[in-house]
């Protein structure tokens, strides 16, 4: 039998074949348990998140292994932009082998490197289970907020409500109009592109420890080059204010270029001065319409929210996404 005495807790090198080959196989094993629904990790996938990450800072990845056997994985991330006293971490352990220490002995060595770095705050999260809260509880993390998964499938849309909801819309930006910004940004564009995004900092972080984000130019192309590197297809849509030149607002859509069928949901927002007319609405339908022009091969989306976003879960739900799960999500201090 496995002990926690026996663990060996191993940093998963991107270029090392064999041991993201059992980072993968653990993943899969605990999605087809706890989040049936989300699409098996590839390793392709799994290269790309530990070489490249969401923008140029990667998760560092762990392969927990007991006798040589791979029985749990992890993940350990930080941000050099900002919050710095804090430690994001993900401890995932074979189904077959829960409940004998496994999941505290990975999260207290992931506590230790965090500790080692000067970080002073915890992060972690679990799909919702009783489980999960009494995990969260042991190791000191309380629950801060809760996040939704949702899919959104494009085969079932109503596309005469779409356009009419569109119509239904545009009286009300007519000082702004929409600009479909495929792939990498030119470097004119990226200043404004970085002010703009900041607008992502409005979205609630309920009871979470959390400083604003911080997005020089620099971290907008990080964004980038990080998509275009997985081999993601990056779509942009800007709404941009007639009479000053202003970007307002954004959404972004990345389509796997591995399996091209399936696309993810990256930033919503507009920014403050320019709400009330409709654009998170419009900016989200303008992407639909291009996306069936020039990627119809595209049959899901899949997005997360926070619990309490309500105005983007609205639109969310206008346009037909559907919970799949809640995530909940923990924080405390490192000692």
């Amino acid at each position: 039998m496995e002990t926690v005495t026996d663990l060996r807790l191993d940093v998963v090198a991107p270029d090392d074949a064999g041991a993201v080959r059992e980072y993968v196989e653990v993943h899969r094993a605990v999605r087809l348990v706890d989040s049936p629904w989300q699409h098996p990790l590839t390793e392709h996938q799994a290269v790309g998140q530990l070489r490249h990450g969401w923008d140029g800072e990667p998760s560092v990845g762990y392969v927990g292994r007991v006798a040589g056997r791979p029985v749990a994985v992890a993940s350990y991330g930080t941000s050099e932009y900002d919050n710095r006293h804090l430690a994001w971490t993900d401890v995932r352990v074979h189904p077959d082998l829960r409940r004998r220490g496994l999941g505290s002995a990975v999260l207290a060595g992931l506590r230790e490197r965090a500790r080692a770095e000067g970080r002073t705050s915890l992060g972690t999260d679990g799909w919702e289970s009783a489980a999960a809260v009494a995990f969260a509880a042991r190791h000191g993390l309380a629950q801060r907020a809760v996040d939704v998964n949702r899919r959104q499938h494009l085969a079932e849309l109503d596309r005469d409500a779409l356009d009419t909801a569109y119509a239904g819309a545009l009286p009300h930006a007519t000082a702004y109009e929409l600009v479909r910004m495929p792939g990498r940004s030119s470097d004119e564009e990226l200043p404004a592109l970085a002010v703009m995004t900041a607008a992502i900092n409005d979205a609630p972080t309920d009871d979470l420890d959390l400083e604003d984000e911080v997005f020089p130019p620099e971290r907008v192309r990080a964004y980038e080059e990080a998509q275009l590197q997985r081999g993601h297809r990056l779509h942009r849509v800007v709404a941009r204010h007639r009479a000053s030149g202003e970007l307002a607002g954004q959404t972004v859509v990345t389509v796997d270029g591995e399996r091209p069928t399936l696309a993810e949901q990256h930033d919503t927002s507009v920014v403050a001065a320019h709400r009330g007319h409709r654009l998170g609405l419009l900016l989200k339908l303008e992407m639909l319409r291009w996306l069936a022009e020039t990627q119809p091969q595209v049959a899901t989306i899949d997005t997360w929210n926070s619990e309490s976003n309500g105005p983007m879960i609205a639109v969310n739900e206008l346009l037909g996404y559907r919970v799949l799960g809640r995530v909940l999500v923990f924080q405390g201090p490192v000692s």
